[in-house]
């Protein structure tokens, strides 16, 4: 009997065309340049430039998230490791749980809490008349960097999991551990978006907190796979 593929949402996504495979550098260079020129095409007409750092910044957060998806996805389906580490990791959809959780978050606080402040995030991004199809990229790059969020997390928590749970030898405990220190440097490369949020306490807070959480619970797991035992 074949043993289930286990994958994630975004490597379904990429492989949904039939008979075409994009490798992986392509993938993801398409992810950028189409966001990226979307983007730049709306603040020429729109006039829009002033959001653009901010813009470019999380389609970067979100394309580094769809790269450390295909790393990981890739390359854990060819290690020895137990099912449920794959059905977990990949199978349970989690991530997009998680993903939908912060995103409806993250719109609640725009559309709601940061209004009734008297200094709206995207208003300051995107003017008091917003066009629709700038707020229309806005969500969608938002939502973006949000399921990449939520599959970090998720990756990192199930990386403690299975080094707590199922010690691993020689080369696969050197791959996830370098699984681990991937996870790590996407957490830190979310603090790009810092300077972006800077005055709204709320959100700062809540990326900042996030990435020590995954440097906390990634380090762990690091730590646990270098001293080769269990808690």
């Amino acid at each position: 009997m074949n043993r289930p593929v286990y994958r994630w949402t975004y490597e379904s996504i990429v492989d949904a065309i039939p008979g075409v495979t994009f490798p992986d550098w392509l993938a993801l260079t398409i992810q950028f340049v189409l966001f990226e020129g979307v983007m730049l095409l709306l603040a020429w007409r729109y006039d829009l430039w002033h959001a653009v750092p901010a813009g470019t910044a999380a389609i970067v957060v979100a394309t580094a998230g769809s790269a450390l998806m295909l790393l990981i996805g890739r390359r854990v389906r060819d290690l020895s490791m137990p099912t449920a580490y794959r059905k977990l990791l990949f199978g349970s959809s989690i991530e997009v749980v998680l993903g939908v959780i912060a995103y409806v978050a993250l719109i609640t606080y725009l559309l709601v809490y940061t209004p009734r402040t008297g200094a709206p995030l995207l208003e300051s991004l995107l003017g008091t008349a917003p066009p629709i199809p700038a707020v229309f990229l806005t969500l969608l790059v938002l939502w973006d960097v949000c399921y990449r969020i939520g599959t970090a997390w998720w990756a990192s928590v199930i990386g403690f999991w299975v080094a707590f749970r199922h010690p691993t030898e020689g080369a696969t405990r050197r791959y996830l551990r370098r699984v681990d220190a991937f996870v790590i440097c996407f957490a830190l490369l979310q603090l790009v978006l810092v300077p972006f949020v800077r005055g709204y306490d709320l959100l700062v807070f809540a990326l900042v907190g996030h990435v020590v959480a995954v440097l906390c619970v990634s380090g762990s797991a690091i730590f646990i796979r270098t001293r080769g035992s269990t808690i």
